[in-house]
């Protein structure tokens, strides 16, 4: 089975897990995000158990499949490399891996994933610049960057050890973006209204959970945001 490294393309990257769709099935807010031109897809699911991470997986591979994007749309799970593994044993199509600081190394995941497989890492909030200047991505596809904004999908994003918060300048995001590695993409609460001033720091992508999973139309939410990124 051959998987997307080559072809990752993270400008417009949906986030999301049953918690996130307002009620809604996973695979109908998937197709509306495909359809609205969306580029990658990460299952996140903190409060699933594996199997049910694996049947979400296998949903979105489905969908991927019915719009013809399984040759151009990433799909990653966040967290559990032992979800990937598990997916792919039973034949479903899953490109890899997006990890925490805290999660399972990504030299790890390279090792058991293989070379052709993406592994995504969330970047130390606190020290970002330093942290991406020096850190080793030789088994890194891209690093995941902010919060732009505070966002209750994800609480602790930007937390540092002694409790405060940071949130990112798009000045910072210039900065992150000459001097990283490896490509990047921002989140964290990001809106339709975001994506120009993000667009001009030169980061490569933006990524949402609410801004479309939440949305009362996914597809017209969904399609705002890729056009003004691709404008």
């Amino acid at each position: 089975m051959t998987y997307l490294r080559k072809k990752l393309d993270i400008s417009s990257y949906l986030v999301l897990g049953p918690e996130n769709t307002a009620g809604r099935p996973v695979a109908d807010v998937i197709r509306a995000a495909l359809r609205g031109g969306f580029t990658c897809l990460q299952i996140r699911a903190k409060t699933a158990s594996a199997r049910e991470v694996i049947a979400l997986c296998a949903e979105a591979a489905r969908v991927r499949e019915e719009t013809g994007q399984a040759d151009r749309v990433a799909l990653l799970v966040d967290d559990r490399l032992d979800v990937v593994l598990a997916a792919r044993e039973q034949g479903i199509p899953v490109d890899g891996v997006h990890v925490g600081q805290k999660d399972i190394p990504p030299a790890v995941c390279r090792r058991y994933l293989g070379p052709d497989s993406v592994v995504g890492l969330s970047a130390r909030a606190w020290e970002l610049l330093d942290y991406v200047k020096h850190a080793d991505v030789r088994d890194v596809d891209y690093f995941g960057a902010g919060p732009l904004h505070r966002t209750a999908t994800k609480p602790d994003s930007g937390l540092k050890p002694d409790g405060t918060r940071v949130t990112r300048t798009l000045d910072e995001l210039r900065r992150l973006h000459a001097v990283s590695p490896v490509p990047v993409v921002v989140g964290g609460g990001v809106k339709a209204r975001d994506i120009p001033g993000l667009k001009a720091t030169g980061v490569d992508g933006f990524f949402v959970v609410s801004a479309v999973a939440g949305a009362a139309d996914p597809y017209a939410a969904a399609k705002e945001l890729t056009t003004l990124w691709n404008s």
